[in-house]
């Protein structure tokens, strides 16, 4: 039987090509620190949903054998396809629905209060509503999920901006699509928002 999708993004951490906005504030190493463990706080978290729907990690950076030497053989990694941010979710969204024509909830890394009971609120949304978002405090979001593969939702978006989450309701209002909207939560991109990271990763700034 053919079980929902959970797509993670996220990025191999190398020094340098990782949370560079982070870099001016904590240098190179440890930005790249914090993307590695905000990466595995993620994966703790919706591990636990294992049995229920079906977790593809998908990558930049680094190959097949460095994520599975990082994380571990029990995931599925898959690296991403697309110019930009919106092609790439895109692209998973579809691969997975063309295999299993269930819906699919997209989320990044940056985003450490996400909790389980989020994420099982983003599936069951998705039994009678198109569209599934999450906004982000900073106007982007930290989840998108789709009952069906909607290219037009990731057309046009200025994305790394404030206005990627107002941009996207307006294009599913266009698109006739019922939206369920799940807690507004605070993403980790710049600097000011260290103050949101998890105590395991504070505890590495001290150090």
């Amino acid at each position: 039987m053919s079980k929902k999708t959970l797509a993670i993004f996220t990025r191999y951490p190398e020094k340098g090509k990782t949370k560079t906005r982070l870099i001016p504030a904590v240098g190179a190493s440890k930005a790249t620190q914090i993307q590695k463990l905000m990466t595995e706080n993620i994966l703790k978290i919706v591990e636990k949903l294992e049995e229920e729907i079906t977790i593809k990690i998908y990558y930049t950076g680094g190959n097949q054998t460095l994520m599975e030497q990082w994380l571990g053989k029990q995931w599925q990694f898959i690296p991403q396809q697309g110019k930009d941010l919106g092609e790439k979710m895109f692209s998973a969204i579809e691969s997975s629905f063309k295999t299993t024509k269930m819906p699919v909830v997209v989320i990044g890394i940056d985003c450490q209060s996400l909790t389980i009971d989020i994420l099982k609120q983003a599936f069951l949304a998705l039994n009678n509503h198109d569209l599934v978002l999450g906004k982000a405090e900073d106007g982007g979001y930290y989840l998108i999920g789709l009952k069906t593969p909607q290219k037009g939702i990731f057309n046009n978006i200025k994305w790394g901006t404030n206005a990627v989450y107002k941009q996207t309701i307006s294009i599913g209002e266009k698109h006739n699509l019922s939206v369920f909207n799940l807690p507004i939560l605070a993403d980790i991109d710049r600097p000011e928002d260290l103050v949101n990271l998890p105590q395991n990763i504070k505890n590495l700034l001290t150090i």
